[in-house]
């Protein structure tokens, strides 16, 4: 493109990048768009710093593609280099120039330079038809598994939901110190929860608040408390190590929200414990769809949605 300039960001470019973001995606409550979030993501991440190409404009940026590291294992026990596009952005004076595609398709040379195996994603429905313009391939559609409760919850404040201690007193909140529980052999492609990984995902977030719920037994649910369309919910984001429904159950007794949501992949243990614990998937609704990009050669089918191995955490960065 005349005029345009793609290289790879340095730590000088973070508050441009950032005034880029706001001005084309928004801020939502629940994601400030801070340097510290920035840092979480794209430097203290445990898989490595994230590969961030910049276009620049007479020297102003006016377009950033950021794709976190990543690693998932396979049910053979390898692990696959991965990489996620996460905040991806063009300034609206710069929009439908093909700043979205120039960035892309070098960040995907420089991939494929570096021996990534797989790039994934889950794109909005404004995006996704340029991703698979540009070679991804649809997986399929993420959905939800609810409990929905009765009785008394409480309602979100102008400045976000309630806290853990105020919506889920039964569970402990995450500060600092990470659960120990022991994870499983994947079904799938599944993220390692490694503890620098679990340390990493679920207590040093700079804003959202998770709690643990312990089974007692090395094993445990992770949560924050959201709000979708006014109502609160107590989002299960992750049961690392569980089998059993109980914990899920006990999770739904005592909370202050409207229901339960979370996800997990078809046959594997957690989605089982969820369902057993009350929770059911909501026909035709799509939240997500996961859209992948093979870039060397693999010995299975990732573009079977049966062939991954997810949990809400692995879907949502927050």
């Amino acid at each position: 493109m005349r005029n345009l300039g793609v290289r790879p960001a340095n730590g000088g470019d973070v508050a441009q990048i950032l005034e880029v973001l706001r001005l084309a995606l928004g801020e939502p409550v629940l994601l400030r768009r801070t340097e510290a979030l920035w840092d979480w993501k794209h430097q203290s991440n445990p898989f490595g710093e994230s590969l961030i190409l910049v276009a620049e404009s007479e020297g102003r940026i006016v377009g950033v593609r950021a794709l976190m590291r990543w690693e998932l294992k396979t049910p053979t026990g390898s692990t696959l280099k991965c990489l996620r596009p996460v905040d991806t952005a063009t300034h609206p004076d710069f929009a439908r120039r093909g700043v979205f595609k120039e960035l892309t398709m070098s960040a995907i040379e420089i991939a494929r330079s570096e021996g990534v195996d797989l790039v994934f994603n889950t794109p909005n429905s404004k995006s996704r038809p340029g991703y698979l313009k540009m070679g991804w391939t649809d997986v399929g559609p993420i959905g939800v598994l609810v409990r929905p409760r009765l009785g008394r919850a409480l309602k979100p404040n102008g400045s976000g939901p309630p806290t853990i201690a105020e919506a889920a007193p039964q569970l402990d909140p995450l500060e600092g110190v990470a659960p120990v529980a022991i994870d499983r052999e994947p079904r799938g492609l599944r993220t390692p929860r490694e503890p620098k990984y679990v340390s990493w995902r679920f207590t040093q977030h700079p804003t959202a608040r998770y709690g643990w719920l312990s089974d007692g037994k090395g094993s445990g649910l992770v949560a924050r408390v959201g709000v979708r369309m006014m109502r609160t919910e107590l989002v299960i984001s992750d049961l690392i190590g569980v089998t059993e429904a109980s914990v899920v159950r006990r999770a739904a007794a005592q909370a202050m929200t409207r229901y339960l949501a979370g996800w997990f992949s078809r046959r594997t243990p957690e989605r089982r414990a969820a369902i057993l614990g009350g929770m059911i998937p909501v026909p035709g609704l799509r939240t997500l769809n996961l859209v992948a990009l093979p870039i060397s050669e693999l010995d299975f089918d990732v573009f079977d949605l049966d062939s991954w191995d997810l949990s809400t955490s692995d879907l949502e960065l927050l």
